[in-house]
């Protein structure tokens, strides 16, 4: 008697017209109930390994309901401790793979690791809620490390492998960083970057695939569960750039990367994005200036925590930048930093004032001390006035006298000038006062003959 177990319900969101082999979820697996365990692969002689790992292969190819944890138990457990043991022979490295025990080898893993993930939930901020569990993780997991002994053994030839570590299995590789598992993200983070270092013909079509992954999530859905684990990953790549840096990076750069600062689920992969902005600067300061005008377009009008993470990105973008990039972006820059400088939210000003406390970026303005100051002259002393915050008092209060005694000429121009400014605008305000109460009482007049008239 032959039972079915099919894969899901759930249709996949976007189907790709690819073999057979890579699409297990529409191909019911048959399970038969006169399946009994294999001999282990240490225990036969080596000539008969290579068939009864093919073997072991097929009987691991069928996939578990975990739904219900009555059912199939012992199924289960033959292919757990199966999978277990085809970890271990890959590992050991006592028998070299062939072409027919790799290509049977990676459809095992496809068929069991291909499949519909479940509808996207809220993406949900760090440390809110337990995160989802995939139900199928016990064989996942050891699907996921078995491919990974694979990829990262020296036995492993690249030139062979890559007949079926292929595109359409990257491809569908990173699909799945789209997993709300956080333990599946950081095996399929692994496993890309192994690909990438191992298979060099694989690598301009894996940053295209993470172009395309990042260009849909800025421009289309805004949520992604593994964008951080892909800017991990890109993290190292970038690192690995030679210089000059080809025009293709530099477009990335652009086009994908500053463009991720837009979304308002940033807090959820800022620090790896900023990482790797950082890293671009470092590989060319050229790219200061291309960087802090990219910032400032996507610069948050109304989210304050957005502000503070862009304060603390842009510190770092600084303290990379010389002299000429930072001389052509510093005015709509410190307009920007200004307009921080007076936010009601204390941690937005108090992470703008904190940019005083890097010597690079205090002998940047003090080098354009002339331009600078004057640009935030009336925002320091609007707080020293009147900011409700008394950390906002203290921290403006140092800026000031860092000012003063940078120069203090100019310093005492800025405050004749703020002072002046500040005469006219009440002068102003008084003449409109006095406007405003001639019409007044010519309105009361007016308004009297009339009563008198109609009386």
């Amino acid at each position: 008697m032959l039972k079915i177990i099919k894969r899901g319900h759930r249709k996949s969101p976007k189907p790709e017209p690819t073999d057979l082999e890579f699409e297990p979820e529409t191909q019911p697996i048959t399970l038969s109930l006169s399946m009994e365990p294999l001999p282990l692969l240490r225990d036969v002689a080596v000539l008969d390994r290579p068939a009864l790992f093919l073997k072991k292969l097929q009987l691991c190819s069928f996939y578990c309901d975990f739904s219900n944890s009555l059912k199939w138990v012992l199924e289960k457990e033959l292919k757990r401790q199966t999978l277990m043991e085809l970890v271990d022979f890959i590992d050991s490295g006592s028998c070299k793979l062939t072409g027919p025990m790799q290509e049977e080898l990676i459809r095992m893993v496809s068929l069991n690791i291909f499949r519909c993930l479940p509808p996207a939930s809220d993406l949900l901020e760090p440390d809110e809620d337990e995160p989802y569990q995939e139900p199928s993780w016990p064989h996942l997991q050891i699907v996921y490390e078995l491919l990974l002994r694979y990829i990262a053994s020296p036995e492993t030839d690249a030139k062979v492998a890559k007949r079926y570590i292929d595109h359409i299995f990257v491809l569908r590789l990173m699909e799945l960083f789209d997993s709300e598992d956080p333990r599946e993200r950081e095996y399929l983070k692994t496993l890309l970057h192994r690909i990438y270092g191992k298979f060099m013909v694989h690598r301009p079509f894996i940053r295209k695939a993470m172009n395309n992954v990042f260009y849909r999530f800025i421009f289309e859905t805004q949520r992604h569960c593994g964008i951080g684990e892909l800017l991990e990953i890109l993290g190292s790549i970038i690192n690995g750039f030679a210089l000059p840096m080809k025009e293709e990076h530099k477009l990335f750069l652009v086009r994908a990367l500053i463009p991720l600062h837009k979304p308002k689920c940033i807090s959820a992969y800022h620090h790896q994005l900023a990482y790797c902005i950082i890293q671009f600067v470092d590989k060319d300061y050229k790219l200061a200036e291309l960087v802090v005008k990219g910032l400032l377009k996507y610069w948050p009008l109304t989210n304050c925590q957005k502000e503070v993470l862009f304060l603390a990105e842009l510190e770092e973008v600084l303290e990379a930048t010389q002299a000429a990039e930072f001389h052509r972006c510093m005015l709509p820059l410190f307009r920007q930093i200004g307009r921080c400088l007076n936010s009601p939210h204390f941690q937005v000003a108090e992470r703008a004032l904190y940019l005083w406390n890097s010597e690079h970026i205090v002998s940047l303005i003090a080098q354009n001390r002339n331009v600078i100051l004057p640009l935030i002259f009336e925002a320091l002393e609007k707080n020293t006035q009147g900011h409700w915050n008394q950390a906002i008092h203290g921290l403006t209060a140092n800026v000031r006298r860092m000012f003063q005694e940078m120069d203090p000429e100019l310093f005492e121009e800025c405050q004749e000038q703020y002072l002046e400014k500040e005469t006219r605008a009440r002068e102003m305000e008084e003449q409109r006062e006095l406007t405003w109460k001639r019409i007044e009482a010519v309105a009361a007049t007016a308004g009297g003959e009339d009563m008198v008239l109609v009386s």
